[in-house]
Parts: structure tokens; C-alpha cells; sequence
């Protein structure tokens, strides 16, 4: 039996697959998340704008704050320090007027003779005039250090040019005190005004603590300046025949020492032959 006969294989047909969906859904979908996005940055672009603008507001708030803050410490600092400085001079104050009532009093009561009544009578006047003229000052400065006002006035500052002031007021409570200033005149020009203010100090504490402890004896006070720095000395010959001595409180020397040591200077004290001698080094860059 004649086999069947193949079967011509013509061509291949595609059969095609089903329907593709058009994605015309794509591009509105961008539109919408890129409005999104953009409405998200902008919203953190403000809020980041909103946080700096705020931060720097109160930054600056901060720094006016704190700036005036300082202002006012540093306002303050200088008040303490201007009344640090008269609590000293109004123990200067103090110190001299009792020490001058102290030492005229002592004195006429030693005088004898057809002249003590004389000495006397004089004492007792210038025992009310040195008391009248501290307690006037003493007065005066207590009203200032109890102010709270920061525009209250205060004592001008000692130059060099009080020293033959100082001088004539130690002579008045009896001392044979002198003056050697190089060079002469001081030249209050040269010296810092600090420094100026120290010498004064020095030299009228010294003078005190000789009219305490000497009593009418000589004093000299030497200033002169010395590898940029001014020296002041002060030495007295001992004490007169007969004179007991009237110690302070102790505490004259302590802030002498203190204020000389607040300008980086030295201050020696000590007796030298009979007597007893105050040396102070002030360093000063304004003296030549």
C-alpha cells in the first residue's frame, strides 16, 4: 500500500499576542508627582527660610542682649573699682585727721611752762579745724559710696603735684618733714596717673605712721624716677626724746602694700639707723 505523501510545510504564521494597553496614563501621572514634588520643595524651602530668618532674629536678639548685658557689668566694675579706690583715700582721710588730733594733743599736753597755755589755746584750734575739714570729706564720701547711681561724682585722683600739700600737712602735725622731688618740678606729665596717685598714697602713709610712732621728728621723702620705674622713699630719724609711741589699727601698711602691688611694684618697709624708712618701685612705661 503506496505511504501517504508529506505534506508541503508552505510558511510559519504569527499568531499575535493580546492587545497592549496605550500608556497614555503615564504622563499626567508625572505631571501630578512632579507638581507634588515641587509643592513639597517649595514648602521646605519656606520652612527652611521661616527657620533661618527666625535664627537670626534671635541671634541678633541674643548679641543685643548679651552686648548690653556686658555694658552694664563693665559699667558696674568701674563703679567698684572708683569706690575701692575712696574706701582707700577715706582711710588715708581718717588716718591723717585723727592722726594730726592725736599728735597736737599729745603735744600740748607735754608743753609746760609760760608757754604751754599758749601751745595749748593753738592745739585746740587746729584740732577744730582738722576735724571740721575731715569730718567735711569724710561726709562727702560716704555719700558717694552709699550711692547706687553710676554718675555720681567722686574724687578727683592725687597727682604729684599734691605732694607739697602732703608735705605742709605733716609739718602741721609737727614733723620736720622735706621734700626732694627729681627732677624738679614732678612733671606730672610723664608719669601715669596710677602711679602718681600711689606716690601721693605712699608718702602720706608713711608720713602718718612716722607722726604715730615718732612723733615731732624729721621726715624726708625722696621721689625720683629710676630704669623706668619711680621710687619713693620715705625715712625718718627716729623718735623724739621723751615720745611714746600711738600705733594705728595695722592695716595702713596691708593696703599700702596691696595698692603698690596692684601696679607690679615692691614695697619695703624697716628701720634704717634710729629711724624707720618706706621704699617703694613703681613700675611706669610713661616714665622716660
Amino acid at each position: 500500500m503506496p505511504s501517504a505523501a508529506p505534506v508541503p510545510i508552505i510558511g510559519t504564521v504569527d499568531i499575535p499576542g493580546p492587545p497592549r494597553t496605550p500608556r497614555t496614563w503615564l504622563l499626567p501621572a508625572l505631571s501630578v508627582g512632579g507638581t507634588a514634588v515641587l509643592s513639597l520643595m517649595s514648602a521646605v524651602a519656606a520652612l527652611a527660610t521661616g527657620v533661618t530668618v527666625w535664627t537670626v532674629s534671635r541671634s541678633r536678639r541674643e548679641r543685643r542682649e548679651h552686648e548690653r548685658r556686658l555694658e552694664l557689668w563693665a559699667g558696674e566694675r568701674v563703679v567698684q573699682r572708683e569706690r575701692l579706690r575712696i574706701a582707700h583715700d577715706l582711710h588715708d582721710l581718717v588716718s591723717h585727721g585723727l592722726g594730726t588730733v592725736t599728735v597736737r594733743a599729745a603735744a600740748a599736753a607735754r608743753t609746760e611752762g609760760p608757754s604751754g597755755e599758749r601751745e595749748r589755746v593753738g592745739a585746740l584750734a587746729d584740732i577744730e579745724e582738722v576735724s571740721r575739714r575731715t569730718t567735711t570729706e569724710l561726709r562727702r564720701m560716704l555719700t558717694v559710696l552709699r550711692s547706687t547711681d553710676p554718675a555720681a561724682p567722686v574724687r578727683p585722683a592725687e597727682t604729684l603735684d599734691a605732694l607739697p600739700g602732703i608735705i605742709l600737712a605733716a609739718r602741721e602735725r609737727g614733723l620736720d618733714a622735706a621734700l626732694d622731688v627729681t627732677p624738679d618740678p614732678p612733671g606730672t606729665g610723664t608719669v601715669s596717673p596710677g602711679v602718681q596717685l600711689t606716690v601721693c598714697s605712699v608718702v602720706r602713709e608713711a608720713l602718718d605712721n612716722s607722726a604715730r610712732h615718732a612723733g615731732p621728728t624729721a621726715a624726708r621723702v625722696a621721689v625720683r624716677r629710676e630704669d623706668r620705674s619711680v621710687m619713693v622713699t620715705v625715712v625718718d630719724d627716729g623718735p623724739a626724746r621723751g615720745w611714746v609711741p600711738r600705733p594705728g589699727a595695722g592695716f595702713g601698711l596691708v593696703g599700702l602694700r596691696e595698692r603698690v602691688r596692684a601696679l607690679d611694684g615692691t614695697l619695703s618697709t624697716g628701720p634704717e639707723g634710729p629711724g624707720f624708712a618706706v621704699t617703694a618701685r613703681l613700675p611706669d612705661p610713661e616714665t622716660a
